[in-house]
C-alpha cells in the first residue's frame, strides 16, 4: 500500500491524497472540512466504447444489474439503505467509464462505502434479474428515442465516427439488448470490473486514513483485494476513433426541427483545449455568445441555441445545436454557417476572449462547490489523466490562452470537414450544401 499526497490544500482544506491498495485499487480524497456530507463514487475505467458488436449495450445493462442484488442485499434493500439515511445513490454510463455513486451525511461514510462496494464487486447477475431488466433498459431506449433533442446529438456522433463503437449509442439499440444474454453480461462483468481498472473518490469532511481503512475492510470481505500495486493507465487512444463527414437526416413529423452540425475536436490531454474552451464559450457557450445573440436575440429564430465541446482520450467532438421551426432551418443553418466562417477570417475580439475566459472560470469554481463535483474532478482525473492538476493551476492555464493559440485552434478545427445531423418534417430534402 503506497500513499501520495497529490495537492497539500490550505488550512486542511482541499488536501487531496492518494493511495493504491493491494490489486490496483486506488482510493482518492479531497477533504472539505466545513460540510457535513461525503459523496462516494466507485469509477471504473470501462465505457461503451470497449465493446465489441456482441457485447453492445452491455456496460449499460449492467450499471442497471448491479442495482439488483448481491449475496448479502437484495435490490430493496441496496436503495432503502442509503435513502433510509437521507442519502442519494445513482449510476451514470459514459463512452470511456462508468460510475457508481451516494452522497450522504459525513456520520454515514460507512454505510455508502460498504454498499457501493459491495455493488461494484458482487453482483449476482442472475438470469431472472437479466430478463426483468431487459425490459426496463428497453423502456428507457424508447423514451430516448421520443425526444428528438437527445436523439440529434446521438445521431451526430453515430454520422462522425461511423459504426464504430465510439460512434454506437451508450443504450445500445432494440436489437442488441434483445441478444444479450446472462453469460455474456457476465462474462464482461468478470472481465472488466477489476480493482486495477476501479478508483474509489471521496469528497467531504473525511480523513484520508479512514476512508482507505473502510475501502480495504470492504473489498477485503468481497475478496476482491490482492496481489500487485499495478493500476490500469489512462487510455491513451481506443477502438473507432477514425472519422467522417456526413449529412444525417431523420425524417420525423416533428413541430420542431433539431440540428447539430460540427466536427472533431480535441482530445482530452490536447494542451490546445483550453484555447478551444475560451472559443467554445465566444461563439456559442452563453447567453451573451454570438449564435445565440445571432439566432435568438436579433432574429427570434430558435428557444435554445448553443456550441458545445466533449473530449476522449484520443479525439473530441465540437458541436453546434439548435432547435427552430422546421422552415428556419435553412436560415439557421446559414447563420451557423456565417458565424463559424467569420469566426475563422476574423478571430475573436478582445471582449470576446475576455468573457470566455471569465465563463471558463466562473463555470470551473462555480461547478466545484458541493462534495458531489468534488468527487467527480478527483475521480475522473485519476481515472483518465496523468496527473491532478488544482483548481488554480486550471484557472492560470485558462488565464494563460492568448490570442494567438485561439487563432490557431480556430484554423485547426473550424476548418476541419463538416458533419450534419438533423432531425425534423423534411422528407428526401438535400442538406449536403450546409457542410459543402
Amino acid at each position: 500500500m503506497t500513499t501520495t499526497t497529490l495537492h497539500p490544500g490550505k488550512d486542511g482544506a482541499g488536501v487531496v491524497q492518494r493511495t493504491v491498495l493491494p490489486g490496483g485499487l486506488r482510493v482518492v480524497t479531497e477533504t472539505m472540512p466545513t460540510v457535513r456530507s461525503v459523496a462516494v463514487g466507485m469509477w471504473v475505467g470501462i465505457g461503451s466504447r470497449d465493446e465489441a458488436p456482441e457485447h453492445t449495450g452491455a456496460t449499460h445493462f449492467l450499471e442497471h444489474l448491479l442495482f439488483k442484488g448481491t449475496p448479502t442485499r437484495d435490490a430493496m434493500e441496496i436503495s432503502a439503505s442509503i435513502e433510509g439515511i437521507g442519502g442519494e445513490i445513482n449510476a451514470f454510463t459514459a463512452k470511456e467509464y462508468t460510475c457508481y455513486y451516494a452522497r450522504v451525511l459525513d456520520e454515514d461514510l460507512p454505510l455508502a462505502v460498504d454498499v457501493l462496494s459491495d455493488v461494484v464487486t458482487s453482483s449476482l447477475i442472475t438470469a431472472d434479474d437479466v430478463e426483468s431488466e431487459r425490459g426496463v433498459i428497453l423502456e428507457e431506449i424508447a423514451m430516448h428515442d421520443d425526444d428528438p433533442s437527445d436523439v440529434v446529438h446521438e445521431q451526430f456522433s453515430a454520422a462522425l465516427y461511423g459504426d464504430s463503437p465510439i460512434g454506437r449509442p451508450i443504450l445500445g439499440t432494440v436489437d442488441s439488448i434483445n441478444a444479450l444474454g446472462r453469460e455474456r453480461i457476465l462474462e464482461y462483468y468478470q472481465r472488466y470490473y477489476r480493482p486495477m481498472r476501479t478508483v474509489v473518490s471521496v469528497a467531504g469532511n473525511v480523513r484520508h486514513e479512514h476512508v482507505v481503512e473502510l475501502v480495504a475492510r470492504a473489498y477485503e470481505r468481497a475478496g476482491a483485494l490482492g496481489g500487485s500495486l499495478e493500476c490500469a493507465p489512462p487510455r491513451t487512444s481506443g477502438p473507432g476513433a477514425a472519422t467522417r463527414s456526413e449529412v444525417r437526416v431523420i425524417d420525423r413529423p416533428t413541430e420542431q426541427a433539431n440540428l447539430v452540425l460540427g466536427t472533431t475536436g480535441m482530445s482530452r490531454t490536447d494542451d490546445r483545449r483550453f484555447a478551444l474552451g475560451v472559443l467554445n464559450a465566444a461563439l456559442g457557450g452563453g447567453m451573451s455568445s454570438r449564435l445565440f445573440q445571432e439566432i435568438r436575440e436579433k432574429r427570434g429564430l430558435a428557444y435554445s441555441a448553443y456550441s458545445y465541446t466533449s473530449a476522449y482520450a484520443d479525439t473530441g467532438q465540437f458541436g453546434i445545436y439548435v432547435g427552430c421551426l422546421p422552415s428556419k432551418i435553412d436560415d439557421v443553418l446559414q447563420i451557423c454557417r456565417d458565424e463559424v466562417a467569420r469566426v475563422i477570417d476574423e478571430s475573436l475580439t478582445p471582449e470576446e476572449i475576455i468573457r470566455g475566459k471569465g465563463q471558463m472560470r466562473g463555470g470551473l469554481v462555480l461547478g466545484l462547490e458541493d462534495t458531489g463535483s468534488r468527487m467527480s474532478r478527483i475521480g475522473k482525473n485519476e481515472l483518465v489523466y496523468d496527473e491532478l492538476m488544482s483548481v488554480d493551476e486550471v484557472l492560470q492555464r485558462i488565464d494563460a490562452v492568448t490570442p494567438e493559440e485561439i487563432s490557431s485552434v480556430t484554423a485547426d478545427v473550424l476548418k476541419r470537414p463538416l458533419t450534419l445531423a438533423v432531425i425534423g418534417p423534411y422528407g428526401d430534402k438535400d442538406f449536403a450544401r450546409a457542410i459543402a
